[in-house]
């Protein structure tokens, strides 16, 4: 009884093995073909299907390569030429009226006056002790000329002396009187000297503490070192300022300079003199050169910093506004494709797939230079490469397809 059961089971496995694996052959068996025949020509019939599958249809621009700047990008952010705190040197109340922030000032202008006090004076009393030691000059260059006269006489007095004692004429004592008289005159003349010598150093600290005065008054009047915008209002009427006390704050914006850093491995490529161009956050666009290059890279980013000038006569570039900078570079070759062709690979590199030889699509890796409104710039390319602009994403490589194609704007 448990015979039966095992044979059913064997039966229904020869059934479906034959279904399976031995169904063109059956098929054959039941049209009346030999049986190694049916095989071999489905295997022929495979491979003609295989090759006559229908290609997939893209559209192909066709792209020629163009010389382009290529462009240093790099974001930074605009500042001032120059920036001051101008500050109080002396101790004194201000009595000029505050001019307020936003004003513009020229090179010169009064921001700050303060309270002379006594200075004045102390000026008029330098004055008068310069003239004071100038006048004694004449009376101590007159005693040096009395003393030389008094020396020249001794000499005189000595030399006859000397010669009357030698031939027995005159005394002992009065050749050494007149050889005291002698020296009493070389002292007056040295005497005289230092006294000369003391009139002149009078004179010079008598001019010293003159300018020092002189000097004290101009510290009264404090004025613009260039001509800009005071970012802050000058420093109010009656207010006391000690030395260092904060007078005004004054920016010059013209020409405006913009700030950003260069990678290592790009500033190489920037020159002193590069024309540049910037767009600031509120879309206008700026352009200028490079006039500035750092030689020490910053210590956190390895990068560069780089200085652009940019006029700016109207005012209208503020401090501190952020910028997209392009610093022009040695120049290449490049295709400008729409940013919609670009596309990855298995190993997920960047590039575009073209269609080759026998129109079998291809793989090329591209660098990205830069983007504009028209599309995109990228290198890796020959001068001429049939990009798929549409369809890239559903080919790979290797495959055949049906390029349409479309010539690239002008």
């Amino acid at each position: 009884m448990r015979l039966i059961p095992v044979l059913t089971a064997i039966l229904v496995m020869l059934a479906l093995y034959g279904i399976v694996f031995q169904r063109e052959a059956l098929f054959s068996f039941a049209r009346g073909d030999a049986g190694a025949e049916p095989l071999e020509q489905t295997d022929t019939g495979d491979a003609a299907a295989t090759s006559a599958a229908p290609a997939i249809g893209v559209v192909v621009l066709r792209s020629q390569a163009q010389q382009i700047d290529s462009a240093v990008i790099l974001r930074g952010q605009t500042k001032a030429l120059r920036q001051v705190e101008v500050r109080a040197e002396t101790s004194a109340n201000v009595i000029s009226e505050p001019l307020r922030k936003g004003t513009y000032v020229q090179t010169g202008d009064l921001l700050c006056k303060l309270d002379p006090g006594t200075r004045e004076s102390a000026l008029a009393e330098a004055q008068a002790r310069l003239s004071e030691a100038k006048s004694r000059v004449p009376e101590t260059k007159a005693r040096l000329a009395e003393a030389q006269a008094l020396l020249a006489e001794a000499k005189i007095n000595f030399n006859a002396a000397q010669k009357l004692s030698e031939g027995g004429y005159a005394s002992d004592t009065r050749l050494a009187s007149a050889q005291a008289a002698m020296r009493s005159a070389e002292a007056g003349i040295a005497t005289a000297t230092s006294g000369l010598e003391t009139s002149k150093s009078g004179i010079e600290a008598a001019a010293a503490a003159v300018a020092a005065a002189s000097r004290e008054i101009e510290r009264l009047e404090i004025r613009a070192p260039f001509e800009g915008l005071l970012e802050s209002d000058t420093a109010e009427l009656g207010s006391l300022m000690q030395p260092g006390s904060l007078c005004a704050t004054i920016i010059q914006l013209d020409p405006i300079k913009l700030v950003g850093y260069v990678p290592e491995t790009d500033v190489n490529r920037v020159r002193i003199g590069a024309p540049a161009g910037a767009e600031l956050t509120n879309g206008s666009r700026v352009q200028g050169q490079v006039m500035f290059i750092s030689r020490s890279a910053d210590s956190a980013t390895r990068t560069f910093e780089v200085e652009i000038s940019v006029p700016n006569p109207d005012l209208t570039i503020r401090d501190g506004q952020t910028a997209e900078i392009a610093i022009a570079a040695d120049g290449a070759m490049a295709h400008r494709l729409p940013q919609s062709a670009l596309t990855l690979n298995n190993d997920g590199q960047l590039g575009v797939r073209i269609v080759g030889e026998d129109e079998i699509v291809a793989f090329r890796p591209v660098e990205l230079l830069r983007d504009d409104v028209d599309g995109i710039w990228v290198s890796g390319l020959s001068d001429s490469a049939d990009v798929i602009v549409v369809g890239q994403d559903f080919v790979t490589e290797g495959v055949r397809v049906k390029p349409t194609y479309r010539e690239a704007a002008k």
